[in-house]
């Protein structure tokens, strides 16, 4: 008889469980299915381009948000983490793909930019209370990461967030749009575990992205621009992009 749930976590790691195993793509367990997409680099896949978000891009030219301390969520391939760097960042970089971070650490190597610190492993496991990556940062970015959570996994999100993220700090954001020419699963949270999958990654609409994130302060949410073959920055408009703020204390 299994009578072993007792805490918040343990609760979580339930919830997990009702998913199908292919469906997951943001505990350690998933690290393979990420490993196999990044394992052929020849792939057409719009973020496989050494490109930064052009929201992100634009916030550090324009003064918004400045050189510190940051931490980039589900990195991939670390284009937007050696943007950072090479601004004068000091970067943690995390993402669960043990391909994927080799590809970023040669990157790094081949571009010559330094002060980023690759991570292999679970966010959340990562950035736990008293470990190396527990913050404060000046800056969270997340680039595609969010919108492969399950519901009950924002609670973790937000956790993070408000351990990590120092006061006044920025939350930079892209994910899935909803809507017209958006990309992404619509379907309600309670469908999602009915069929126990994530349908590849789930579509937010901007009130729920307000909703979600009610305790930061909104500095700018739209579509991203679509930035041509040619620019040399990212940007798809099936995607939202989100910049919000801590608020301050003392």
């Amino acid at each position: 008889m299994d009578r072993n749930v007792t805490t918040a976590d343990d609760v979580l790691a339930l919830m997990d469980g009702l998913f199908a195993p292919a469906a997951d793509r943001w505990t350690a367990g998933g690290a393979s299915w990420w490993d196999d997409f990044y394992a052929d680099r020849s792939k057409t896949v719009p973020f496989f381009v050494e490109k930064p978000d052009e929201s992100l891009d634009g916030y550090l030219r324009q003064g918004v948000i400045t050189p510190g301390r940051a931490l980039d969520l589900g990195c991939g391939p670390g284009r937007n983490a050696l943007h950072l760097a090479s601004l004068g960042f000091d970067v943690d970089a995390v993402d669960l793909s043990r391909e994927a971070i080799a590809w970023a650490r040669e990157r790094a190597e081949s571009t010559g930019v330094h002060g980023v610190r690759f991570h292999r492993g679970d966010a959340f496991a990562l950035t736990a209370a008293g470990a190396a990556l527990a913050g404060p940062y000046d800056l969270i970015h997340d680039s595609g990461c969010f919108h492969h959570l399950p519901p009950h996994r924002r609670i973790s999100y937000l956790a993070l967030l408000e351990r990590c993220l120092a006061p006044g700090g920025h939350f930079t954001l892209t994910c899935f749009a909803a809507g017209e020419g958006g990309m992404g699963s619509e379907l309600p949270d309670a469908e999602l575990y009915r069929t126990g999958g994530l349908q590849g990654g789930l579509a937010y609409s901007p009130e729920a992205l307000r909703h979600v994130f009610s305790g930061l302060t909104e500095i700018e949410l739209r579509r991203m621009n679509d930035e041509a073959p040619e620019s040399p920055l990212f940007g798809k408009p099936f995607l939202w992009t989100a910049h919000f703020r801590a608020p301050t204390r003392g």
